[in-house]
């Protein structure tokens, strides 16, 4: 059947000189805290790491490179309701490309998914069915990266931009209907549309599965919602669920209750910036110790840049508290609450506490309160990967998204 005509011109995207110019000022004149007795890295990010990438921002790394490696893809800026959209996009090669809308996460940006934007587009290449190409959108979230600036839309929150993703593919590009994925605050964007739009979608893939009353209630900010750990349990698990609130602690509760406060010294700050979702990237991502085999430092700066050049870091973290101030409320009664047929990818390095093999993971998934959430229809798990799954493991992120919509087309 013939294409139709995508009904946006692109435009490339360029960060000016004088951006970069001022970025590169602050990061020479950054004032270093003495960070004493933080060589393990208690405290946290340690300083003779973060002083490297710094002094490579500031003269070695090449954001030029980056930035011509990005527009190797088409780039559009729209503006959906008062909203502004920033969108990368990789037309499909096929017969008939299904529209496919990524969500990223936070500390995220569009570019974490670059590395499965082309298999997902054209299979063909990369060994793969042609039949099952899709017209790949991935999107700035609203607040990151160059979806910028919010000046109007101080309340944007995960519920309020599935609206926004809703509009931009059946308003702006016309589709009738269409596919999206999601990871981290993704997960909820891509689950709310899959709740309140079932029926103008083929249906959804997302990582984690968490019910969209994630944030909702007095104590969002904190996993445990204020419960002490029971006593009697067995030691790996006691430490599991020590590892898992300090891997997450510390970013939930300043982004829930005082995301302004943070993002004065962070936007103001690259180093203080960096620093902050450095330790996440460091964190959260299935590295064994060793950061730089998940994330070169031209992908740390290159992330961070994004985030830099779009004055993105406070709207971003602002994410957080606004899916607490604005607790997301049901547009339906009927169950499964998420309609839209869902696949589901686990990683090993997010077990819960007690879970060490896959089996165990998924039976724990169908045996918990979560899998009613969902109509799932394809779950998969690996033992590998972390937190940021398309850039972690890419190949198997594109196998199971595939699984899913098959016969869904």
């Amino acid at each position: 059947m013939p294409t139709r005509p995508f009904p946006l011109r692109p435009v490339p995207l360029h960060v000016p000189d004088e951006v970069l110019d001022d970025l590169r000022h602050r990061l020479a004149r950054t004032k270093w805290p003495l960070d004493a007795g933080n060589d393990d890295g208690y405290y946290g990010v340690r300083a003779g790491y973060l002083r490297e990438l710094v002094a490579y921002w500031a003269d070695g790394f090449d954001w030029r490179a980056a930035e011509r490696a990005i527009n190797a893809y088409e780039h559009y800026r729209v503006d959906v309701g008062g909203v502004p959209v920033h969108f990368m996009r990789r037309p499909g090669v096929g017969p008939d490309p299904v529209p496919l809308i990524l969500s990223h996460g936070w500390p995220w940006t569009f570019w974490h998914w670059s590395k499965v934007v082309d298999p997902l587009a054209d299979p063909a290449a990369h060994g793969g069915d042609p039949a099952e190409a899709f017209d790949v959108i991935v999107p700035s979230l609203p607040g990151f990266g160059f979806s910028t600036p919010l000046p109007h839309h101080p309340d944007m929150n995960f519920w309020k931009i599935a609206e926004v993703w809703h509009e931009l593919m059946t308003g702006v590009l016309g589709h009738d209907r269409y596919a999206a994925a999601g990871c981290d605050v993704g997960a909820l964007v891509t689950g709310q549309l899959g709740h309140k739009y079932a029926g103008e979608l083929h249906g959804i893939h997302i990582g984690s599965a968490q019910k969209l009353t994630m944030f909702n209630g007095d104590r969002a900010w904190d996993l445990s919602g204020g419960m002490p750990i029971p006593e009697g349990l067995p030691a790996d698990v006691r430490a599991r669920i020590l590892e898992l609130d300090r891997r997450f602690a510390a970013h939930l509760a300043a982004h829930v209750l005082a995301p302004s406060t943070l993002g004065y010294g962070l936007a103001d700050s690259p180093t203080g910036m960096l620093a902050w979702i450095l330790e996440r990237w460091a964190r959260w991502s299935d590295n064994s110790g060793d950061l730089e085999s998940v994330f070169t430092k031209d992908d740390l700066l290159t992330h961070a840049t994004i985030f830099w050049a779009g004055d993105a870091i406070d709207t971003s973290i602002r994410t957080y508290a606004n899916n607490n101030r604005y607790p997301w409320t049901p547009s339906h009664d009927r169950r499964p609450v998420v309609e839209a047929p869902t696949g589901i990818t686990f990683v090993g390095y997010e077990n819960p506490p007690g879970v060490t093999t896959g089996e165990q993971r998924v039976r724990g998934f169908l045996d918990g309160d979560r899998a009613a959430w969902y109509n799932h229809v394809n779950i998969a798990v690996h033992d590998r990967g972390g937190h940021f799954i398309p850039w972690e493991i890419p190949g198997e992120w594109v196998g199971d998204l595939r699984r899913t919509f098959r016969g869904r087309r």
